[in-house]
């Protein structure tokens, strides 16, 4: 039977995950979205696969001024930006954020398939931040930005189903920084029409009270950890026939890699992060790898004249270094997926209900697991008018969709 809390989450789907969206700049778009996301394997237990937020954000939230406010709110949980742009120059913006609530340094085991809850906790915790912004190329269609964003983290783990003799880590002061070169961009959205982006990423931890955990002292949280990645990414919707795909190449190493610092790869929720390691039919965040390559693509195609029902494909494939006492046999993992959406008559909402089969995922009966999942979006801004068009937008999203227009 579930607990209150845990029953509260599942209702509600409280944030399990922090929202963070669009942290690579400052977004120059008005947006009111809200966003459900949630998986349900076939076979075995995990922890609860689920999102909900709302996105809200506001260049010029102050009549003719230079701040732009960004809000991602879940039940639990907030993340916000107040971005100032050209602070430091024409093409130079600075962003201060703060964010927090319950959950999101929340801690899940899963070894070989098995979600241990008996190794596994609740976080809770609090996020400042500052955030340069610089725009190389101003005249250019297709943006060039460097990031530059320090943050002082603070989490406080306490037990759940945790075993009585597991000894919890230390509650956790981290300082760190990300930096990154981002070329293009992708919207916030659930299915976009068109995007590009190329990435390339620093993420350096520096943590107090670091230390040994566990069964006896059998894990650690290193002092220090780095993450280096990047991304390619391509999508793109054919303008008469409506067929939209998208190709996305991810790929990362690590340096001091803990089970607070892994890639965590699995499961399909789009807007879980900003750099989703999505794997159709396995658990949400089931392998922690300290280095990885993952490929996804994902196609549709409309089945009606009218192009409001589509019918989607996925296929994903990562290759991985497990994090040491998370191992499992082979380094490959793959799966494959499909769904169907509807899109409303204005455009205000979507759905999409989805199937995933993950070929390499151990579970009790051997390889191979199933998962069902449901994603919703409905965008408040396109109630305000009988249509709305992402790639009519200014800025960002407009210089992409005339950027794929050039190449026909």
């Amino acid at each position: 039977m579930f607990k209150f809390r845990q029953l509260a989450i599942l209702l509600l789907f409280a944030g399990v995950f922090s929202p963070v969206l669009l942290r690579a700049q400052i977004d120059p778009t008005n947006r009111s979205l809200i966003q459900i996301g949630y998986n349900q394997p076939f076979e075995g237990q995990s922890p609860i696969s689920a999102y909900a937020f709302y996105y809200y954000n506001k260049p010029s939230f102050l009549d003719n001024s230079n701040l732009t406010l960004r809000l991602a709110i879940a039940p639990v949980y907030m993340d916000s930006e107040l971005g100032i742009k050209g602070l430091l120059g024409p093409n130079t913006d600075v962003g201060i954020g703060l964010a927090g609530g319950g959950f999101a340094d929340s801690y899940y085991e899963i070894r070989q398939g098995r979600y241990l809850k008996a190794e596994s906790f609740d976080g809770h915790g609090v996020t400042g931040s500052a955030s340069i912004y610089h725009l190389f190329d101003p005249n250019f269609k297709v943006p060039l930005s460097g990031i530059l964003r320090g943050e002082a983290h603070y989490a406080d783990y306490v037990r759940d189903d945790t075993a009585q003799n597991f000894v919890l880590p230390n509650d956790l002061t981290s300082f760190n920084i990300r930096t990154g070169l981002r070329f293009g961009g992708e919207e916030p959205v659930l299915i976009p029409d068109v995007a590009l982006e190329l990435s390339i990423w620093y993420e350096g931890e520096l943590r107090l009270n670091s230390g040994d955990y566990g069964f006896n002292g059998d894990r650690h949280v290193e002092s220090n950890s780095h993450r280096f990645w990047g991304r390619s990414l391509f999508a793109y919707t054919l303008p008469e026939s409506k067929q939209r795909f998208l190709i996305s190449i991810t790929a990362g190493d690590s340096a001091n890699a803990d089970r607070f610092s892994a890639y965590r790869l699995g499961g399909f929720l789009p807007l879980a992060s900003e750099f989703p390691l999505t794997l159709p039919g396995y658990f949400y965040q089931e392998i922690s790898a300290t280095r990885f390559a993952l490929f996804n693509a994902n196609y549709s195609v409309p089945l009606d004249p009218a192009k409001r029902f589509s019918a989607h494909l996925v296929a994903s494939t990562a290759v991985v270094d497990y994090l040491p006492g998370l191992e499992q046999p082979g380094n490959w993992n793959s799966g494959v997926g499909g769904g169907l959406s509807y899109v409303s008559h204005s455009g205000a909402w979507q759905v999409l209900l989805d199937y995933g089969y993950g070929f390499n995922a151990i579970r009790d009966s051997g390889r191979g697991s199933q998962s069902v999942g449901l994603l919703v979006q409905i965008n408040l801004e396109s109630t305000k008018t009988q249509y709305y068009n992402p790639n009519g937008n200014s800025g960002i999203l407009r210089g992409l969709g005339n950027f794929m227009h050039s190449f026909n």
